[in-house]
């Protein structure tokens, strides 16, 4: 997809209330990174990545930590190249919590839905090389639209209704700052690094969906993080911020299933209609999630999904949490 110039300063430069805040980047940034991508076509096209040994164990050193950690083989050997995408900067979302998010490979915990593994791939489009030991930061919501350390806040009502009823206006919301949490729940939230071939997997369940956004998931890769002993991030440079998006058929399969199924307080809004996901995809990105299903056959019986997150390492966020 190419856009011209005036309609994607347009569309970046649009307010989202129901996430507000985030990233937003020009039509000239846009530019120079579908560069980097077109750069990398041939390379990604040709790459080759040496399997996973199964049984595996590394340890990763930070200054607060150290973990012996038992890696599981992704789905697939290599880096998919046909779902190989420069993730734009877009907004983390007000319900991004450093504190909940931990160092693990299984983010499910007790939640029901149907089981999805995410295998994702990670690129260096400086250098148009897998990226090791990179972080891949992901949350998202429950079947019924519930994000964990803000189970308090009803999925159903709009982000700027929730603020008015904590007798906050949307101009006080500072993204990073203004503290919303409920608890302490830590569902549906999980890092894992990237191997030496770039590849990483997290196993959780397929998102529900919540007021006025599509279904999807929220995805950060940090470089040079270094982690406390119970797993939440300590420093990092941030060096891609996104969300990952499903195709309608799959989505409309999947919430005729319980519990999904039992969402039926609002409508579910699809990516067509989707304001984020248009800031996702300007300059021809591709954030949509391939699957195939676990057995085979069915997706309701569970599914692996595959991606390939290009990242920017040349731009970079430092931050601590």
């Amino acid at each position: 997809m190419h856009l011209p110039s005036a309609l994607l300063l347009s569309a970046l430069g649009a307010s989202v209330l129901a996430h507000p805040g985030g990233h937003h980047i020009s039509a000239r940034e846009v530019a120079r990174r579908s560069e980097m991508a077109l750069k990398c076509r041939d390379q990604v096209a040709n790459y080759h990545s040496r399997r996973w040994d199964r049984n595996l164990a590394r340890r990763w050193h930070g200054k607060t930590a150290q973990y012996n950690i038992q890696t599981e083989a992704p789905y697939y050997s290599t880096i998919q190249n046909d779902t190989c995408v420069l993730t734009p900067e877009v907004t983390e979302g007000p319900y991004v919590y450093p504190p909940s998010q931990t160092l693990r490979q299984d983010m499910a915990e007790d939640q029901p839905g149907v089981p999805l593994w995410l295998d994702i791939g990670v690129l260096d489009m400086a250098t148009c090389e897998p990226l090791n030991n990179a972080l891949v930061d992901m949350w998202h919501c429950n079947a019924t639209g519930s994000y964990s350390s803000f189970t308090g806040l009803s999925p159903n009502t709009p982000f700027e209704t929730l603020l008015h009823e904590m007798d906050l206006d949307i101009e006080d919301f500072q993204m990073g700052v203004t503290d919303l949490h409920t608890d302490q729940t830590t569902f549906l939230r999980g890092m894992w690094p990237t191997d030496k071939n770039g590849m990483m997997e997290m196993k959780t369940v397929f998102p529900g969906f919540y007021v006025e956004r599509a279904i999807h998931i929220h995805v950060q890769v940090h470089t040079n993080w270094t982690t406390r002993t119970n797993g939440t991030i300590v420093t990092s440079n941030t060096v891609s911020t996104g969300q990952l998006y499903f195709t309608e058929e799959l989505e409309q399969q999947i919430m005729a299933l319980e519990p999904y199924a039992s969402h039926t307080q609002i409508n579910r809004t699809t990516n067509a209609d989707d304001t984020v996901y248009f800031q996702d995809t300007v300059g021809g990105f591709n954030p949509v999630i391939s699957v195939v299903p676990v057995d085979g056959e069915d997706v309701s019986k569970g599914m692996i999904g595959y991606v390939t997150l290009g990242v920017d390492t040349t731009a970079v966020e430092n931050g601590s949490n």
